[in-house]
């Protein structure tokens, strides 16, 4: 059963008890039966009023939520099924506008079927007005965090839903552009769900009502702190009892990087018993089945974190995690392949959380561990060159800094999109390559029993990438338990 509260039991729902203060309401005068002389218009508003104790579509003010204070513009489907029209633009306008002459985070809980019928084109262009007003507060750096109701349609959709930074959503909720009287009579109902939204990347996460204001307050407080300082790169972490193929284990690690953010840089000295000693052997340790994935290293580095999800195109990519998360008492966005060949909808979700992190001034750590760009016919359809030129586009204009940590393969372009220009790490069972050893002995017309020697001639263990110039350092435990680097 789909949650259908108004627009004022939704606010006690998020918000901190007693901490909403409506703002005021400098409503216009209108026409009898608004701008279009829409005969019974009036009357319908009224009855709307009546019925719902309302005067607009939409209620907005500022409150706390879990201690993090913002402005909510809750919407009530039950005033002309909260739909947009002149006087909401207005409200909304005034909202957004305080939301920045106050510094504060804005948070839409949405529940509308979209503009108002009554009001005609002048309703339809409110949609441009709150676009106007969501652009102006991104480009202040505020964080947008929309709640998607049942229903969400329309406009209201494509504005104030899936413009935001974050879209959450409850469960069973009706959210889709085209409402249910103007889709095709054989369109799939499951299409135009809160599920079905997160399931193509278009909204971030179901989240059940009793979680909202928990989950709404985590994602508050992450994305309301900024910070210049770089990320310490993660120390490598091991699995209990993990052995790489030829190798000792390469140690625990407390995961929590350096205590001034900037980790060493320099030699690979005193650890050569945990470093790789032939190019094959860093490519069997990476390929290891034992070896900790981005999972382990998320968890090791994180107090907590929250996840996005999707590329805003249609797709996801369960190879690449993306979120912000709790590290030594601030945020820090995280990117991180978890060893599977990249997708294009991975790509453009790593794009899409940079991005996101350099207009909030929150710095970003990217874990790189993939055997290179998925390179199916499918991905290729799907845009897989545009997607990853579109990444190293966003790490290459990105003014917050960026960290990164090879955990595992570093192949080719498809790794090194996601890799920081002059702040890149490795873990000693990692590597980096211009290519897979393989594929580099085919190309070069090799014998396949040569591929272990072609591994040697790229150079690409993490002290060779060291010597190269190409990373800063290894990140590391030695045998008593210092980090190498």
């Amino acid at each position: 059963m789909t949650d259908r509260r108004s627009a004022r039991e939704t606010i006690a729902l998020v918000a901190d008890a007693s901490t909403f203060a409506e703002l005021p309401d400098r409503q216009r005068e209108s026409a009898p039966d608004g701008p279009l002389s829409w005969p019974g218009y009036d009357a319908s508003r009224a009855r709307a009023a009546e019925r719902t104790g309302e005067t607009e579509s939409v209620v907005c003010g500022t409150a706390s939520v879990e201690g993090t204070r913002a402005v909510l513009i809750a919407f009530e489907f039950g005033f002309l099924g909260g739909s947009l029209g002149e006087r909401t633009g207005d409200r909304l306008e005034a909202a957004y506008t305080h939301a920045r002459e106050h510094r504060l985070p804005v948070v839409p809980l949405v529940a509308t079927g979209g503009s108002r019928m009554q009001e005609g084109m002048l309703a339809l262009t409110q949609l441009q007005r709150v676009a106007r007003q969501s652009s102006l507060t991104r480009e202040a750096g505020l964080p947008q965090i929309a709640v998607v109701r049942d229903p969400t349609t329309g406009g209201g959709w494509a504005t104030l839903g899936a413009g935001a930074d974050i879209v959450l959503a409850l469960p069973g909720a009706q959210v889709g552009f085209a409402g249910s009287r103007v889709r095709p009579p054989d369109a799939d109902p499951a299409a135009y769900t809160a599920e079905a939204q997160v399931a193509a990347g278009a909204a971030d996460a179901v989240v059940p009502p009793e979680q909202l204001r928990p989950t709404l307050g985590r994602w508050l407080r992450l994305l309301a702190s900024p910070s210049q300082t770089p990320a310490p790169a993660p120390a490598a972490v091991a699995d209990a009892g993990a052995t790489a193929p030829g190798t000792g284990s390469s140690g625990a690690s407390d995961g929590t990087g350096d205590p001034d953010g900037t980790p060493e840089t320099g030699s690979t000295g005193g650890v050569a018993g945990h470093l790789p000693r032939t190019g094959w052997e860093a490519v069997l340790r990476a390929r290891s089945a034992g070896r900790p994935r981005a999972e382990r290293y998320l968890d090791a580095y994180f107090t907590h974190r929250a996840a996005i999800g999707g590329d805003r195109c249609g797709g996801t990519d369960a190879g690449m995690l993306c979120g912000f998360g709790e590290h030594a008492g601030r945020t820090i966005a995280f990117a991180a392949q978890t060893g599977t060949a990249t997708r294009p909808a991975g790509y453009r979700t790593a794009a899409r959380l940079i991005r996101l992190a350099d207009r909030l001034g929150i710095p970003v750590l990217t874990l790189v561990d993939t055997p290179g760009a998925a390179n199916d016919a499918e991905a290729e359809r799907q845009g897989a060159g545009a997607a990853i030129a579109d990444l190293f586009g966003a790490v290459a204009a990105a003014r917050t800094p960026v960290t990164t940590l090879v955990i595992g393969e570093g192949g080719s372009g498809g790794a090194l999109a996601l890799a920081a220009p002059g702040n890149t790490w490795a873990t000693p069972d990692s590597y980096f390559s211009v290519i897979a050893p393989e594929l580099a002995a085919a190309i070069l017309k090799r014998p396949p029993h040569e591929v272990e020697a072609t591994a040697d001639h790229l150079r690409i263990r993490p002290q060779d990438l060291v010597e190269l110039g190409v990373i800063r350092g290894v990140r590391g435990r030695a045998a008593g338990g210092a980090d190498a680097g």
